[in-house]
């Protein structure tokens, strides 16, 4: 009777630089694979200094491993057998796991992590070896081989594995706190969004729609890219903004030219009270240096001028191309680029300063009650919470 794999073995990567911080981290991933793996029930969860083990208990392997390889804090993760750890229990379940019938090339790397275990690693490779050639049509190839077979030894078990998943690398997410992120409809706030998360930072949404000018189409946009990059933190709270009134204000006390501008610094205002009320340390953005006339270095100076909040830029510095690419990685870029535009390409003004002042930002606010305007926007906000395979739902509860 052939095995079936019945474990996940998973690797930490960057965990292991973190010292005496380590064992927070493990805990910290290891809730977040039970918050994305809440669907599977009876999964069982067992960390250890360098490894940890999701027993799968009869659940299928594909539909969990599809989650486990978009949560953050893992650098690669492997479909396991566990057997006890002696050489006969692991000759029987590398021939029961392979389809030696096929032939093909291979290679076995075994790993002794208990070093009182009686057979040496190049012993259990040899021996492995020699069952496989004498049982089968199989041939040892050590550069690239059709199979790698990999074994690892421990105290209480032995577990064989024969592929080895990239994971999504980072930290595990929470563990860098949490910011309030500024999410579009465009290509670049996902790619924010999923690089903050990658970085440890447990992230929540704004968007600022104005109906009737923007429509429930350019909403539900924004839900979707939402629910495309919930998956990689568990879940995602979206805060809504009414923004009409406000960019109307903009448009009837200020120039056209300083529109954009003047908008910028209302939006950063609202997120950086969203932020406060919902205990995050910083407010993150999609912004990179010189794409549009309220990304250049003097508009970005006008614009945190409204905040003593840190500013996440993730994608700062990088082109065009190299936002796309990972766009694409991450499955956000064809929902971006769907026709339905937000309240800033909406409202973008023909000629905006592309070099801003800020006693000029000032001289037009100064026009109108704007404060007012901007404690309403947060007073009226409507807060979603975005599970993946779930309905929307509205986020009542408090979350601290």
């Amino acid at each position: 009777m052939a095995y079936h794999y019945d474990h996940i073995l998973i690797r930490y990567g960057e965990l292991s630089l973190k010292g005496k911080n380590r064992k927070n981290f493990i805990q910290k991933l290891k809730d977040n694979l039970k918050k994305a793996l809440a669907g599977f029930k009876d999964l069982e969860f067992v960390t250890e200094y360098d490894r940890m083990y999701i027993y799968l208990h009869g659940h299928e392997l594909e539909p969990v491993c599809a989650i486990v390889g978009k949560v953050f804090g893992i650098s690669s993760f492997s479909p396991a057998i566990k057997v006890e750890p002696t050489m006969e229990d692991i000759l029987g379940g590398v021939e029961h796991l392979l389809d030696l019938g096929t032939p093909k090339t291979f290679k076995v790397q075994a790993r002794r992590h208990d070093k009182m275990f009686p057979v040496n690693s190049d012993t259990i490779n040899r021996t492995v070896a020699s069952m496989i050639l004498k049982g089968s049509d199989w041939k040892v190839d050590v550069h690239t081989p059709d199979v790698l077979i990999m074994i690892e030894v421990r105290q209480d078990a032995a577990y064989i594995m024969t592929d080895k998943i990239p994971g999504a690398g980072g930290f595990p997410v929470g563990i860098g706190g949490r910011a309030m992120v500024l999410l579009s409809g465009g290509i670049d706030s996902p790619v924010a969004s999923y690089l903050m998360m990658k970085r440890g930072v447990h992230i929540e949404a704004v968007h600022f729609a104005a109906p009737p000018y923007t429509s429930a189409d350019a909403r539900e946009k924004v839900l979707s890219l939402a629910r495309l990059i919930a998956p990689y933190q568990g879940d995602l709270v979206v805060h809504v903004v009414p923004f009409t009134t406000l960019q109307l204000a903009i448009y009837q006390y200020a120039p056209e030219s300083y529109a954009i501008t003047l908008m910028r610094r209302m939006m950063m205002r609202i997120a950086t009270g969203l932020a406060k009320e919902r205990h995050c340390l910083a407010v993150g953005t999609g912004e990179s240096v010189g794409q549009v006339a309220s990304q250049t270095l003097e508009s970005m100076y006008v614009i945190n001028n409204v905040t003593t909040m840190p500013i996440l830029r993730p994608v700062v510095c990088m082109d065009k191309v190299e936002i796309i690419n990972i766009a694409r990685h991450i499955g956000t870029y064809e929902t971006s680029i769907l026709p339905f535009e937000d309240c800033c390409t909406i409202f973008t003004p023909k000629a905006p300063v592309t070099k801003p002042k800020l006693d000029k930002c000032e001289e037009y606010e100064a026009r109108w009650d704007w404060q007012t305007m901007v404690d309403d926007c947060i007073k009226m906000v409507e807060t979603i919470r975005v599970q993946p395979g779930q309905s929307l739902q509205k986020d009542e509860e408090d979350l601290f």
